[in-house]
């Protein structure tokens, strides 16, 4: 019977719920520089024996910090903490309000709107979760010496993120709490140049077609989806700068 067929392949409510706490408790270890780049690992026997759990619980979570980049295995030595690898300087996690104030400028905030709902057609070509997922939807506009900076509209999957339900986003910028409550394994940015709108153009105090900056960016977590903004800035408020030297890679 399909029913039974289904149930020899669920995984048992406890085991699963072990299995996210022990992952929980290694990613917060490495995540957090207690355990540096290097560090071993416990060996699976010892994580059985701390979380009183079977080996192929401790596989599979070795398994998936694996895929999520955090560690790395070697074949009789153990697993170990991994390296992270270079980043560009230009796709760094910006920080609208450190931006503001490097500038000398005094900086405010708005939120616009947040709704919770769920994922639509539109929703899920920009963040990659299932229909009808639900989805907290943030409007918000950045300010800097009274004049508006940015516009800022975010998605956050809930079903990866439950507790940004409950977060006070009129008083807490939505980057910064997601980068303070919810570490991210991999980002992607995407950057163009576009019109504005009449109601974009309206939330930014600035006429219809006005060139914006429009810097997209999406995060995830173990291979779950966190967020995907979409930051808005008119063309003369904002400009991307890399400094760098050159490399032998390079240069080729």
């Amino acid at each position: 019977m399909a029913g039974d067929d289904e149930g020899a392949k669920t995984e048992p409510a406890h085991d699963r719920s072990l299995h996210q706490r022990i992952r929980a408790d290694l990613e917060e270890r490495i995540l957090s520089g207690a355990w540096s780049p290097g560090h071993r690992i416990p060996f699976e026997h010892e994580l059985m024996a701390q979380y009183g759990c079977a080996r192929m619980t401790v596989n599979r979570v070795l398994s998936g910090l694996v895929e999520a980049g955090l560690i790395e295995r070697r074949r009789r030595a153990g697993s170990f903490v991994r390296r992270p690898a270079g980043q560009s300087a230009v796709l760094r996690i910006p920080d609208v309000k450190a931006e503001v104030l490097s500038r000398g400028e005094t900086y405010g905030y708005e939120l616009i709107s947040g709704t919770r709902r769920k994922a639509t057609r539109d929703d899920r070509a920009r963040i990659a979760v299932a229909a009808g997922a639900p989805l907290l939807a943030l409007l918000c506009r950045h300010v800097a010496d009274g004049r508006p900076y940015a516009l800022e509209d975010r998605l956050i999957a809930l079903d990866s993120v439950p507790e940004a339900a409950d977060a006070d986003f009129a008083t807490e910028l939505p980057g910064t709490w997601l980068l303070g409550h919810v570490p991210w394994h991999e980002a992607e940015h995407n950057i163009s140049a576009a019109p504005a709108d009449a109601r974009t153009a309206a939330r930014l105090d600035v006429p219809v077609g006005t060139a914006c900056l429009v810097m997209e960016r999406r995060t995830w977590r173990s291979g779950q989806p966190i967020t995907a903004v979409r930051l808005w800035y008119p063309g003369d408020r904002q400009k991307l700068v890399a400094r760098f030297t050159p490399s032998t890679a390079a240069g080729r």
